[in-house]
C-alpha cells in the first residue's frame, strides 16, 4: 500500500514505471515511499518494492539557482568514485524528463546502518572504546578517500585543481558580501584580507567531497568501528586534500571549544582536534604546516553557508523562524575563525 507521508506534486506512479522499464529485476510489489528529508535542501525519498529498495534523490519544490541541485552531476560523480570508493553508494539511473517529474532526480542504491547525529546510538553505549572506534574510521575514511589515484580513475575531470583553494577563498568572500546583513560580525573583514594574504601553495590534487562530517557518514547497526557510507556527494570536486580536512576538523567539536556545531564528538574517547590530527598525519603522511590556514577558512566558510540562510530570512524569502537566530551561531563562527588564525584551536 501506498504511503501518503509524501509530496502530493509527484506522480508516484510515472516513476514507478520509469524505474520499472529501466531497471531489471524489480519485483511486482507495490511501490511504497517514504520521504527522508524536507526544506530547502535536495530532497531525498526511499523507495521499497518488495525487498528492493532504493534512496531517490531530486531538487526542492519551486525555483532554484543556476547550477544549484544539479542531481546530474552528482549522479555522474558517484559512477566515478562507487567504483574506486566503495562506501559512495552505486547510482542506479538519471532521469530529466518533465512527463516523469518537475525535476531532474536519480535513484541510488540504500545503504544500511546508523547516522551518528544529535546523540550515541544505544547500541553502540557512550563508552571509550566507542569514541575511539568512531574517531579512527572517520580518519580512515578520510584518508582512503585522499589517496585515490584520480587519474588512474578518470577523476581529474570533475574539478580544476589548478588555482582551486584561491577560487574557493574569493568564491566565499563573494558569496559573504552578496548576503551581508546589518548585524555582520565587524572582524570579518580582517579575517577576509588575511585569508586572501595567506593562501598556500598545495599542488597535490585529490578528489575533495566538500562536506565530509560525521552526519553524512552510516555505520554498522552493531559495529561503531565500521563505515558502511558516505553521503552528499554534491559539492564532490578535485582539489587542496587539505580543505576537506579544515572542514572535518570545524565539525569535530571537543569540549574545549562549542559554535552551535552537534557536539557529539565532545563524548569520551573521541579523539580531540589536536589529536584527529596527529593521527590523520600519521596515516596520510602529508605536511600539515598550514593547518590553521584551513582550519579559518573552514569556520569561514560555515559561517558563509549559515549567513546565506540568514539573509534569506532576514529579507522575508522563506520564513522558517529557525532561521532566526542563526546570526548568533555566525558570529561565534567568525569569533572561531580569529582564534584559529591565531593558533589558538589545535
Amino acid at each position: 500500500m501506498r504511503k501518503s507521508t509524501t509530496d502530493r506534486t509527484i506522480d508516484w506512479e510515472k516513476v514507478e514505471s520509469y524505474i520499472r522499464s529501466n531497471i531489471e529485476g524489480i519485483p511486482t510489489e507495490k511501490m511504497e515511499i517514504k520521504q527522508f528529508t524536507e526544506g530547502y535542501s535536495n530532497l531525498t525519498y526511499m523507495i521499497k518494492i518488495g525487498e528492493w529498495e532504493a534512496v531517490l534523490r531530486r531538487p526542492p519544490f519551486g525555483y532554484t539557482p543556476p547550477k544549484a541541485h544539479d542531481m546530474e552531476r552528482e549522479y555522474r560523480i558517484l559512477k566515478k568514485v562507487n567504483p574506486v570508493f566503495p562506501l559512495a553508494p552505486k547510482p542506479f539511473i538519471y532521469c530529466e524528463e518533465p512527463k516523469i517529474m518537475d525535476k531532474h532526480f536519480y535513484l541510488m542504491e540504500k545503504r544500511n546502518g546508523i547516522v551518528i547525529d544529535n546523540d550515541i546510538p544505544k547500541q553502540f553505549g557512550k563508552t571509550e572504546q566507542t569514541g575511539k572506534n568512531v574517531s579512527e574510521s572517520v580518519i580512515k575514511a578520510l584518508v582512503e578517500l585522499q589517496n585515490i589515484d584520480i587519474e588512474k580513475s578518470n577523476l581529474s575531470n570533475i574539478g580544476k585543481p589548478e588555482g582551486y583553494l584561491t577560487r574557493q577563498v574569493y568564491g566565499w568572500i563573494k558569496r559573504h558580501e552578496n548576503s551581508k546583513t546589518d548585524d555582520v560580525p565587524g572582524s570579518i573583514g580582517n579575517i577576509e584580507k588575511w585569508l586572501v594574504d595567506n593562501i598556500p601553495i598545495n599542488e597535490e590534487a585529490t578528489i575533495v567531497h566538500n562536506d565530509f562530517k560525521l552526519n553524512n557518514m552510516m555505520f554498522d547497526r552493531n559495529d561503531s568501528s565500521k563505515i558502511v557510507g558516505v553521503f552528499d556527494w554534491e559539492l564532490a570536486t578535485v582539489g587542496d586534500p587539505l580543505t576537506d580536512l579544515g572542514s572535518t576538523l570545524v565539525y569535530w567539536i571537543d569540549e574545549e571549544v562549542d559554535v552551535g556545531i552537534t557536539a557529539v564528538t565532545a563524548n569520551p574517547g573521541f579523539y580531540s582536534r589536536r589529536e584527529f590530527l596527529e593521527r590523520y598525519v600519521q596515516l596520510s603522511g602529508r605536511d600539515v604546516t598550514n593547518i590553521n590556514f584551513y582550519l579559518t577558512f573552514g569556520f569561514y566558510k560555515l559561517a558563509g553557508i549559515l549567513q546565506q540562510l540568514y539573509y534569506r530570512w532576514k529579507i522575508g524569502e522563506v520564513k522558517d523562524e529557525r532561521f532566526s537566530n542563526l546570526n548568533k551561531g555566525i558570529t561565534n563562527l567568525i569569533e572561531f575563525a580569529e582564534e584559529a588564525r591565531n593558533n589558538r584551536l589545535l
